[in-house]
């Protein structure tokens, strides 16, 4: 059962940073398991009064506890408040070892580098799916010696300072008691083993630089910005680590008819005053294939037809989005005689008002509102 945070360290709810400090630090002594050997419930209660300091001491969570309880904490409750080094850790930096074993850092050559490429498609290329070769400055595994960075005829041995562990461990005194501290070997930089005779091509590090082609598959319905991962494509590790991964950022090319709004695709359709009054049928070469479009007459400015299931494939799912097709409708801008005055009889068969005929007048008022 959760119990109050400020109880657990035996301070008031206005304590002060350094107050929480100070009581932290007396009650971790007292409720250490290495000082309650007897006590099968030392280590629940340390980790109680940890989790507690955990909050306190952080201004935000101290915030979030003093309104709304430990379940305003969310998802930060319940869990390892110390993170990957865990509990064990705190106890082995803060009381020396003890019945909590030592660091959790393994030996071994480490994990080679995570590399970034950005790969340029079409919208054909979107719709579709398609494969793009990438080039990418890289580090593969030297061939000479294997990735072991070993001269010929040799190999790595145990490295004496740390006696293959890759870490070493330094005792000190503090006031809560031996402080014990983990850092990587410094001769061996935690790998556990030394190369006495260094390989002649990659001097001893296992790997040397290239400029790698890959093949990337891109799926149907991807988007600029998204990014496909090549796991084990990345760096190779120094000393036969583990390569690393390749993130390949998709950046999409601006398509000079289509325009992609989420997996519809949109394309304007001009149409003139005419094609717009009277109708058209026109043809348009869409994506996936030609589009047969009937545009009745009486159409208007900013009208669209939807083409179902003609867009852009949704990623990793079934089904496709649409084709939209919107009308605009152009207004001609310059007129010959003869069109004028079809338009001006046009425009008293409607009883419409229009502009007079006389240029000069018409440009007078216009200048007068310009």
């Amino acid at each position: 059962m959760s119990q109050d945070f400020y109880a657990l360290l035996g301070v008031s709810q206005n304590a002060s940073q350094d107050d929480i400090k100070r009581a932290y630090r007396k009650r971790a002594r007292e409720l250490h398991p290495d000082a309650n050997p007897d006590d099968p419930h030392a280590e629940e209660q340390f980790k109680e009064l940890s989790r507690a300091y955990e909050v306190l001491s952080d201004p935000e969570q101290r915030a979030r506890y003093d309104r709304f309880g430990e379940q305003g904490l969310g998802g930060s409750g319940g869990g390892d408040p110390f993170g990957a080094g865990g509990l064990g850790d705190i106890f082995e930096a803060f009381f020396g070892g003890g019945g909590f074993g030592g660091g959790r850092q393994q030996a071994g050559p480490p994990r080679g580098q995570d590399l970034e490429v950005t790969a340029r498609i079409d919208l054909e290329g979107v719709m579709f799916g398609t494969q793009v070769t990438v080039e990418v400055p890289t580090a593969v595994t030297c061939a000479e010696c294997s990735g072991s960075g070993a001269g010929a005829g040799t190999k790595p041995v145990t490295c004496t300072d740390c006696n293959g562990a890759g870490q070493v461990r330094r005792v000190r005194q503090s006031m809560l008691g031996q402080m014990v501290t983990t850092a990587p070997c410094g001769r061996c930089g935690g790998i556990g083993e030394v190369v006495v005779t260094p390989c002649s091509k990659c001097s001893g590090e296992g790997r040397i630089s290239s400029k790698e082609s890959y093949t990337v598959d891109v799926p149907a319905g991807i988007s600029s910005g998204q990014t496909l991962r090549l796991t084990g494509r990345g760096a190779a590790g120094a000393r036969g680590g583990l390569a690393g991964d390749l993130f390949v950022h998709i950046a999409v090319a601006t398509h000079s008819d289509f325009i992609r709004v989420d997996d519809d695709l949109v394309f304007d359709l001009h149409l003139s005053i005419v094609q717009a009054s009277l109708g058209v049928h026109t043809v348009l070469e869409a994506l996936d294939g030609e589009l047969d479009l009937v545009v009745p007459p009486g159409t208007q400015h900013g009208t669209e037809f939807v083409a179902k299931g003609r867009g852009i494939p949704h990623l990793n799912g079934r089904g496709k989005g649409n084709l939209r097709v919107r009308v605009l409708v152009r207004v001609p801008t310059k007129l010959s005689e003869e069109q004028e005055a079809l338009l001006r009889q046009y425009a008293q068969l409607t009883g419409e008002e229009v502009a007079t005929a006389d240029k000069k007048l018409f440009s007078k008022i216009k200048s007068a509102f310009s």
